[in-house]
């Protein structure tokens, strides 16, 4: 990861932020940059700020820029649980295990490799790396995602993202016995100021709104179905792991000693609607919690 700082100078005051990135960053296009700000890779004043944030004589902007990386994104023979497919969308099942596009450390085996294999016709929208990717979940959580074939179709769903309206349902198992039935968690997140592949609670960061409603309650465990009200990175695991229930088996944000041997959270996106881009009408796809997590539950009743 390269780290750049720039002293801002009266010549600069009142310049948009991504402007004044693209005047500064040799080689990073203004979309580049406004990605870089939109992942909360750049400060100001060590707190995040939007694109459109005016800056003053003074201020000190750091960026944090990641490797540039070349990939050959090939489609490889990879079996795919598709719950519906038309001229527009894809939705997936997706397997505990699988990361859905590549990047450093994982070139092959995801999910965009499957689909380039299954059909040629993605989304150009996010690049070679991430054609047709319209939200994504953590290599570890199992369960329903949407892919967009066309343009067209990738920015009305991911209007339909921005503005909360997508339907998103989890099923987690977490650690301790939650003692209300239900419950919203209201708290901002953004990157951890020190460990940056950690997501954290922070003042000043994205808003962030989970609810979570109780289903099932054991000797310390509890199953909880959370809905995302908004859709931040690792939303689900940083909040419950906030209020001191964390996600069993979570590898960064949970119990350093797990009692069980798993391959990571117990996470998994049981259910997705989404307004259909051109046919208007409402769609709604539900998947069964898989056999790894429905082993451990069996366990947690015995």
């Amino acid at each position: 990861m390269e780290i750049r700082e720039f002293l801002v100078n009266k010549d600069f005051e009142n310049v948009r932020l991504d402007v004044f990135l693209a005047e500064h960053l040799d080689g990073k296009s203004r979309s580049f940059i406004q990605r870089l700000i939109e992942k909360e890779e750049v400060k100001v004043n060590d707190k995040v700020k939007k694109s459109n944030y005016k800056l003053k004589d003074g201020d000190v902007v750091i960026t944090y820029i990641p490797k540039s990386v070349p990939l050959n994104v090939e489609g490889e023979e990879i079996p795919l649980e598709i719950l519906y497919e038309d001229n527009d969308v894809i939705v997936v099942n997706k397997p505990q295990g699988m990361v859905v596009h590549p990047a450093p450390g994982n070139y092959n085996g995801t999910l965009v490799n499957a689909l380039m294999h299954h059909c040629k016709d993605l989304s150009g929208i996010n690049g070679i790396t991430r054609p047709g990717i319209v939200h994504r979940i953590d290599k570890d959580t199992s369960g329903v995602l949407v892919v967009a074939k066309n343009d067209i179709a990738h920015n009305k769903l991911a209007y339909q993202l921005k503005e909360h309206t997508m339907t998103r349902v989890y099923i987690a198992l977490v650690e301790g016995v939650i003692k209300e039935d239900e419950g919203t968690v209201d708290a901002p997140l953004g990157r951890h100021p020190v460990e940056r592949i950690k997501i954290s609670v922070i003042p000043g960061g994205r808003r962030a709104v989970t609810h979570f409603k109780v289903l099932e309650r054991y000797n310390s465990n509890t199953l909880v179905e959370c809905r995302l009200e908004t859709g931040r990175t690792h939303q689900i695991r940083v909040h419950m792991s906030y209020i001191g229930h964390p996600l069993v088996g979570d590898p960064v944000y949970g119990y350093k000693k797990q009692k069980f041997n798993l391959q990571g959270q117990m996470l998994h996106a049981k259910k997705l609607g989404f307004i259909h881009p051109t046919k208007g009408e409402y769609m709604e796809f539900n998947t069964d919690i898989p056999e790894y997590f429905k082993k451990i539950l069996d366990i947690l009743q015995k």
